[in-house]
């Protein structure tokens, strides 16, 4: 019978095991590789434990969201490395982007699956972490000259504050310019709420999120092509 990695790897993010999970995918790593591990072992782990919180089945806590998040961090460490040893180092070339979790909401799963990718397909992530305030992620997206900021959030109640980030947006004059990528399990519930809440574009999943911002990136250059 077949072993369970991703099976093994959620019991050990419900158990808040950081130490475990990283042991479970170097041994899985030892016959494979570290970018097949992100793949084959931690995205699916990651999503069950994601409809795990959004559902609340087994009351998963913050601090099992925490050690996902972590984890997720952890392996992509281990994927830089081991390109950087064979000469595949990626460079931070793409953007600069800006995320982070919405005002008042305190999920970190789901962004740092997101910076994790992003980040290995080499855009330049400035990571707010959770709760920001519009003016603190726009300030931070003029401050840098990004192009698309991608805001998440986890719940509907939550997800509602999105409304006040386009609205931050506009007031500033930058519609088109600054695309609005939005995610989380709310609005993979509900897609009709991306449009709702101001948002300028979504994805199923973290690892589709690169490709959701290359999109938004020369959507933002056709309406906007000069440099601000």
């Amino acid at each position: 019978m077949a072993r369970d990695w991703s099976g093994e790897l959620v019991n050990c993010i419900r158990s808040a095991d950081r130490v475990a999970a990283n042991l479970l995918l170097n041994d899985w790593a030892e016959t494979r590789t570290y970018e097949e591990a992100v793949a084959e072992v931690l995205t699916p782990a990651l999503e069950h434990f994601g409809n795990l919180w959004a559902s609340n089945v087994g009351e998963t806590s913050l601090a099992q969201g925490y050690v996902a998040a972590k984890v997720a961090e952890d392996l992509l460490d281990r994927v830089l490395a081991a390109q950087a040893a064979d000469g595949r180092t990626v460079e931070m070339e793409k953007g600069p982007v800006v995320v982070g979790n919405v005002e008042d909401d305190y999920h970190p799963l789901g962004r740092a699956m997101l910076v994790a990718f992003l980040r290995s397909a080499g855009w330049n992530v400035h990571d707010l972490g959770v709760d920001v305030p519009p003016a603190e992620f726009l300030d931070k997206v003029e401050e840098v000259g990004a192009r698309v900021l991608g805001a998440s959030a986890m719940m509907f109640s939550t997800a509602r504050n999105v409304i006040h980030l386009r609205e931050e947006i506009d007031r500033r004059g930058l519609r088109g310019r600054v695309q609005l990528a939005v995610g989380g399990a709310v609005f993979k519930l509900r897609p009709e709420l991306v449009e709702q809440f101001g948002g300028d574009g979504t994805a199923p999943t973290a690892l589709h999120a690169p490709a959701l911002f290359e999109r938004l990136w020369q959507r933002s250059l056709e309406l906007d092509p000069v440099t601000r």
